[in-house]
């Protein structure tokens, strides 16, 4: 089994860390050439989502990887990966992979200096240390979209089938559980499509 982390722009390096904690097999995809290669999971790193939104399409690689999403592949948005992932941006025109049906605001928490920690429960995973950094959450989380964690009443964490979505940076704690949980997605999935 093999993960993809998009590493054109972002904290992809620090999703990297995780998955070498977690033993898992993983490559960046950085150009067209690295879609070529079999993967049975994607992670969408925080960063600048404008930024790679723009980097996805002028680097060929938006439609393959929307595709893959459709079709089923197990995907993790953090932070601005879940404003990728977001089907609407209640403060933005734009709409990127438009593939869960969710309505997030972007930068809800305000400013770099408005960041946070708190340890909150997540559906399926148990209590965890969850970092904010200029912050999403979801305003509304559509039909079939489970809700999987609050922080004082926000939206900050939604599963749809095979995509997850997270407001928060999991990757810049020390804590590998929502990592192990993606993983297990993937064998799941990966399961189901060899029967």
């Amino acid at each position: 089994m093999r993960i993809a982390v998009l590493a054109v722009q972002g904290a992809f390096a620090e999703h990297e860390n995780m998955l070498s904690l977690l033993g898992a097999d993983f490559f960046e995809i950085r150009q067209k050439k690295d879609l070529e290669q079999q993967f049975d999971g994607l992670i969408l790193p925080g960063g600048e989502s404008t930024v790679m939104g723009k980097l996805l399409q002028e680097l060929d690689l938006f439609d393959t990887l929307q595709a893959k999403i459709k079709e089923g592949l197990p995907v993790l948005g953090t932070c601005a990966g879940l404003i990728l992932l977001a089907e609407k941006l209640s403060n933005d025109e734009n709409v990127y992979f438009g593939t869960l049906p969710v309505t997030v605001r972007r930068n809800a928490y305000g400013r770099q200096l408005s960041s946070f920690y708190v340890e909150e429960e997540v559906t399926g995973i148990g209590t965890i240390p969850m970092a904010f950094i200029r912050a999403p959450y979801v305003e509304r989380a559509g039909e079939g979209t489970e809700i999987i964690a609050r922080v004082d009443g926000n939206i900050v964490g939604v599963r749809y089938g095979n995509q997850l979505g997270i407001s928060f940076h999991p990757e810049v704690t020390s804590c590998t559980k929502l990592h192990q949980y993606f993983l297990e997605m993937c064998r799941l999935a990966k399961n189901c499509a060899a029967r």
